[in-house]
């Protein structure tokens, strides 16, 4: 598979029709069509459903489109690494990162590099740890943030001077809003909306003294605000950590009690050859973190 085509395949797949493909790509219609047509019978499969007005995409179509993607992006990355003039820290940053105040250290050493660099680009993917540490492994990100307990063993990682704390937000009106906190007795039946990562967690089961899968789990959940929606609507409370929703006058956070803490990890694939750009950024990281160590 030729990179070319593979960037051909793309544009008719977000297009959704050869000829608009075509245009875009300043190539003629016939040879798009050809090209696609090669790259079919060189992988054996039917990626496209070519009908009268429309060009939709095979469940093997959509696989290809998916990882065509990835290859293209780390390519383009890859290339760009290697133009860079020697001595000049120019090209892209990219974090996978799940959502926590956290990111603020991560941020002020963006803003270092930015300024003594400000040809470097920065490029965030929010999800779990699940999505971090997918796009981590396939050499999509440079760097990933961690909430919590994770399996970090085939990655190198600092340990940032940050904790996120567990808790329960719940509408102003509930029964448990006039309490302060939670604790374990409280989650008996109630109905729960929460991640699937701190389902799986041991630091809830540990807090809870039993196994968390006995909770009443109405929904699940990898980002937040969504749910935050179903808690307004009365749905359910939503267990997450604190800071990642703006205050808001119809919810309350309500911390888990005894307090259960998250502790942040960031994180890059081991023996990884950093790019200029990547490199600078973890000095700007490592040198942030001490000057907040020396605090």
């Amino acid at each position: 598979m030729e990179l070319r085509v593979l960037r051909y395949f793309i544009e008719v797949a977000r297009e959704q029709n050869i000829t608009a493909a075509a245009e875009r790509l300043f190539i003629t219609q016939s040879t798009l069509s050809k090209q696609l047509m090669e790259l079919e019978e060189e992988l054996g499969k039917q990626l496209l459903v070519r009908g009268k007005r429309r060009t939709t995409l095979t469940e093997d179509g959509m696989f290809l489109f998916r990882r065509a993607q990835e290859i293209v992006e780390l390519a383009d990355k890859t290339q760009a690494a290697l133009a860079a003039e020697d001595g000049v820290v120019t090209g892209d940053v990219s974090i996978g990162c799940g959502e926590t105040q956290g990111m603020r250290i991560v941020i002020d050493a963006m803003k270092a590099l930015n300024e003594a660099h400000p040809e470097v680009r920065f490029h965030l993917y929010s999800g779990n740890d699940e999505d971090v540490s997918e796009r981590l492994d396939e050499g999509l990100v440079d760097f990933g943030l961690f909430v919590g307990h994770t399996d970090l063993e085939k990655y190198d990682f600092v340990k940032l001077p940050e904790y996120d704390t567990w808790g329960v937000i719940v509408r102003r009106d509930h029964p448990l809003a006039q309490r302060g906190c939670v604790r374990p007795a409280d989650m008996a039946g109630l109905p729960l909306l929460c991640s699937r990562q701190m389902l799986h967690a041991n630091e809830l089961s540990g807090w809870l003294g039993r196994d968390a899968s006995e909770l009443n789990i109405l929904s699940t959940h990898n980002l937040v605000y969504n749910a935050s929606l179903m808690v307004r609507a009365g749905m359910g409370c939503l267990l997450t950590i604190d800071g990642i929703l703006p205050e808001d006058a119809e919810l309350v956070f309500l911390p888990l009690e005894p307090a259960v803490r998250a502790h942040l990890f960031f994180a890059w694939k081991k023996y990884r050859v950093f790019s200029k750009a990547s490199a600078a950024f973890l000095h700007c990281l490592q040198t942030r973190m001490e000057e907040e160590l020396s605090r």
